[in-house]
Formats: C-alpha cells, sequence, structure tokens
C-alpha cells in the first residue's frame, strides 16, 4: 500500500500535523499507536518534534485500515502487521543470501583460476 501525497511526494520528513492532514489520524491517535505499535517509530528532530517518513506514513495507512476498516483489536493488528513483516523481512533476507552465494561462488572461480594461472604447469591441482 502506497501514500498519495498531492505536491509533497518528494519529502523527506513530515511533521506530525501534515501526517494528521495526510491520514486523517488526529495527533494524539498518532501518539498513542506510537506507544502500542513498535513498528511505528518516527524520528526526532533536536527540538523534540516528530519527523515521519514516507514509510511511517504507509504504516500509519496500514495500522488505521486495520483497525478501522478490518476492526481487528489492538492486539489482533499488532499481529498482523508483525506476521506481515516477518513474511517480508525472511523473503529479503533469502533473496540477499543467494546473492551473496553467487558472488562469494564467482570470488572462489576467479582466485582458483588465478592460483592456476600463477603455478604454472609444474604444479598439481589439489
Amino acid at each position: 500500500m502506497s501514500v498519495v501525497v498531492p505536491d509533497a511526494a518528494e519529502k523527506l520528513y513530515y511533521r506530525i500535523g501534515e501526517v494528521e492532514q495526510i491520514t486523517a489520524v488526529p495527533a494524539y491517535v498518532l501518539r498513542y499507536w506510537e506507544s502500542e505499535f513498535k513498528l511505528l517509530r518516527p524520528k526526532k528532530n533536536p527540538a523534540g518534534q516528530r519527523l515521519y517518513r514516507p514509510r511511517d506514513l504507509e504504516l500509519v495507512q496500514r495500522i488505521k485500515a486495520l483497525l478501522y476498516d478490518e476492526r481487528l483489536t489492538l492486539e489482533g493488528a499488532k499481529k498482523r502487521l508483525m506476521t506481515e513483516s516477518r513474511k517480508t523481512g525472511q523473503l529479503d533476507l533469502g533473496l540477499r543470501e543467494v546473492t551473496y552465494a553467487d558472488a562469494l561462488r564467482r570470488v572462489r572461480d576467479r582466485l582458483t583460476a588465478l592460483r592456476e594461472r600463477l603455478a604454472g604447469p609444474s604444479m598439481p591441482r589439489p
């Protein structure tokens, strides 16, 4: 789910008032959700003001949909979000492992070829 933000799509951070306008979730509810949902952790500037990233906006929209549209309890919404975040995390990790394994195989093959070149015809292969 992505958030459509007219005339502000290029912003890196949004203040709580902007998030309130974009998502139609009151600021006091946003602050409460931060205390309830571990995944929702906006940054804070030196003055202590919350700075929401685009992914935070998406998470607020997802929480809102779970609570208001699907009518889940807070606990139900937390469980659903944790399950969803684990699934995507495992998928990313699996893809990274395959990529790393392929890169390591290529490095090993190149090193083997280099060793054979440097050793010349007189050295037997192990």
